[in-house]
């Protein structure tokens, strides 16, 4: 069975109703983003912080997958199917995918201030000051601010490198170290990058330009590896 390792942006997501703080009037408006989403933000105003997060999982739990995330799911009828997702929501596991790996953490989760390791899903509930893990520590949002380690890049690098296809969907390729995932897929490998708005510099052996939004693109790329 090959394998697919499949790269997911913000523009996936945009399609079901949750922006992305790069656009005008997008998920960050009203607020900077080193006061919520930088360690030196949380050590200011914790309060702020998470009630901020709280309003964005709310909106998570009202979006729905769109049909990108739900045509990505159909691959695992013929491909082993490893997606890495930039995006903190969890609408890629709702739509029916099974190996998905956030690099960037998790909204529906919460974990310890003092060690990241130590995880709680949230299900309905919301983070507050005085929230502890069972050694004591204040619980935060389970996400990778900036300035932070990406925990699961090295990881997701060795995806990356044992795929016989590979696509990129919905990001701008500026974020880093995601961005320079697609420089480990081999060289042979089929590579897709589907986004309205690709890089024009962009060059790789075997490489397919589908510039379309997600939920048109990936249907058309996943139509054709389904045949």
């Amino acid at each position: 069975m090959k394998k697919i390792t499949i790269l997911t942006g913000a523009g996936i997501s945009a399609e079901s109703g949750i922006p992305t703080f790069r656009d005008s009037g997008g998920l960050w408006e009203g607020y900077k983003v080193e006061d919520v989403a930088t360690p030196e933000g949380w050590r200011r105003n914790p309060e702020m912080v998470l009630r901020f997060y709280n309003e964005r999982r709310k909106g998570v739990k009202k979006a729905q997958p769109n049909p990108a995330h739900k045509a990505l799911a159909e691959l695992e009828k013929k491909y082993k199917v490893v997606i890495i997702t930039q995006n903190i929501d969890d609408l890629h596991e709702r739509a029916g995918s099974t190996h998905v790996m956030h690099l960037h953490g998790e909204i529906m989760k919460a974990q310890s201030s003092q060690n990241p390791n130590i995880v709680y899903l949230l299900g309905d509930k919301e983070i507050n000051m005085g929230d502890k893990c069972e050694y004591g520590s204040q619980l935060r949002p389970h996400v990778v601010w900036f300035g932070e380690a990406v925990p699961m890049i090295e990881r997701a690098a060795f995806e990356t490198q044992n795929a016989d296809i590979f696509m990129v969907i919905g990001t701008s390729m500026a974020v880093y170290p995601a961005a320079g995932l697609i420089k480990y897929a081999p060289e042979n490998a089929l590579k897709y990058i589907i986004d309205p708005k690709i890089p024009g510099s962009l060059y790789y052996e075997n490489l397919k330009l589908i510039p379309q939004k997600a939920s048109i693109g990936v249907k058309m790329a996943v139509d054709e590896l389904l045949k």
